[in-house]
């Protein structure tokens, strides 16, 4: 893969929880950086989170935010502990959660 590639993402990752954009610095929204750590992703892997839409004086804006893997990981962690805390299913069985299970796929996609 060259160092420049995007590397394929869960859905999930669209699910996991970012900064608000508002605090993002410009290559962050741009997808140089990442949105949480702010590492460069010119020169490595990046991972897509999915379309993301907010509104800005009135108008609809879409962006495309990316993560380094690390992040990612860590982002997939927090939402799996989150996530688990407020699901009724998980506190039933927490194999049976296809959001759990799409999350600890992701986490473990990219684990460090």
């Amino acid at each position: 893969m060259a160092p420049d590639q995007t590397v394929s993402s869960r859905p999930a990752a669209a699910a996991l929880e970012l900064p608000s954009f508002n605090s993002l610095s410009s290559q962050q929204v741009r997808g140089y950086v990442c949105v949480w750590g702010g590492e460069g992703l010119l020169s490595g892997p990046a991972v897509g989170l999915g379309t993301r839409t907010f509104n800005r004086l009135g108008t609809r804006v879409d962006w495309f935010p990316r993560g380094c893997p690390r992040c990612v990981h860590e982002a997939a962690i927090r939402a799996i502990r989150e996530h688990t805390g407020t699901c009724e299913q998980c506190v039933d069985n927490t194999a049976a959660c296809d959001t759990r299970r799409a999350l600890e796929a992701l986490a473990e996609e990219h684990k460090p």
